[in-house]
């Protein structure tokens, strides 16, 4: 099959739907991970992540008849890629053991400012203006006041995950603006670009965890293990594909505002999952994300 890498500016309604259910099931990845945490190492849960995602993707692959190999002059690109994702996720699940899931989700999702103002130097054809940058603002103060109006209590080395955590939101941002910037000059699909982040993330996760985590006790309860299954096969092989399919149509700027939802839906599904409390701020909060992405998505002279 032949590669579609035509960008559009304008996000149908379908494509608008497809980001919101993303976002939601990104909500619940911190609220798994936390989960996960409590009885499987996270690198070691991490790369058991990156494996049972890549055979998915790999057998998936096989049944459509998409190649997920990368061209021998392109590798270099594809361990690239493998060592921003891994970094991403080494973060996140080491550093969700020293900081809250909230705290997490709002240091994560940093990622959309700082991917807009990256494509903007670097991407020819997804610059910021007026409207686009008012719209950002907006929505990142409307996470801020949802993450004020929690109180909970922290551990001393919290500021560790919170650091930890800000590094994924900015290798994120790295990753997104790099696979833009790869693709728009390669033929490859978005099936190839998934696989080589997972495949190649591997054993960078394999040596944290051997570094880190040896001799770690691994005794999963059910919960556990549902929530690693949720990450390996949800999160990592269904929705990653589907969003890497959207960065080969769409804006990164405009798709990565759209992430400003997600700690809203972790919000809500904390609430449910981790019984924590949902408060008048948050629904201030998602007033000011929605009025955001409605500046972000509007159509706009550069």
């Amino acid at each position: 099959m032949t590669p579609h890498n035509h960008t559009s500016q304008h996000i149908p309604l379908a494509g608008i739907l497809l980001l919101g259910v993303l976002c939601l099931v990104w909500g619940g990845n911190i609220v798994s991970i936390k989960l996960s945490n409590q009885t499987i190492p996270p690198l070691f849960a991490a790369t058991i992540r990156s494996v049972v995602a890549s055979c998915l993707l790999w057998l998936y692959s096989r049944l459509l008849g998409q190649r997920v190999g990368l061209p021998s002059g392109l590798r270099k690109h594809g361990v690239a890629l493998g060592l921003l994702f891994g970094g991403q996720f080494l973060l996140l699940y080491w550093g969700l053991c020293f900081t809250t899931a909230s705290r997490a989700a709002i240091f994560v999702y940093t990622q959309p400012l700082a991917t807009a103002l990256m494509a903007h130097f670097i991407l020819h054809d997804d610059r910021l203006h007026f409207s686009k940058a008012m719209g950002i603002c907006v929505a990142f103060i409307g996470v801020i006041l949802v993450f004020g109006s929690r109180t909970q209590t922290l551990g001393e080395l919290h500021w560790v995950g919170d650091v930890m955590v800000l590094g994924t939101g900015l290798l994120w941002a790295v990753t997104t603006v790099y696979v833009k910037k790869f693709i728009s000059n390669t033929p490859i699909t978005h099936f190839q670009t998934l696989f080589a982040q997972l495949f190649f993330s591997i054993p960078l996760l394999a040596v944290g965890s051997i570094a880190f985590e040896w001799g770690m006790e691994v005794s999963p309860d059910p919960v556990a293990l549902a929530a690693l299954v949720y990450q390996c096969v949800v999160v990592a092989f269904i929705s990653y594909l589907a969003w890497f399919g959207m960065i080969h149509r769409y804006p990164v700027s405009r798709l990565a505002a759209f992430t400003f939802l997600t700690p809203l839906f972790g919000v809500l599904l904390s609430g449910l999952v981790l019984r924590e409390s949902i408060t008048l701020l948050l629904c201030i909060g998602l007033g000011l994300v929605a009025a955001g992405i409605y500046l972000v998505n509007r159509r706009s002279a550069p």
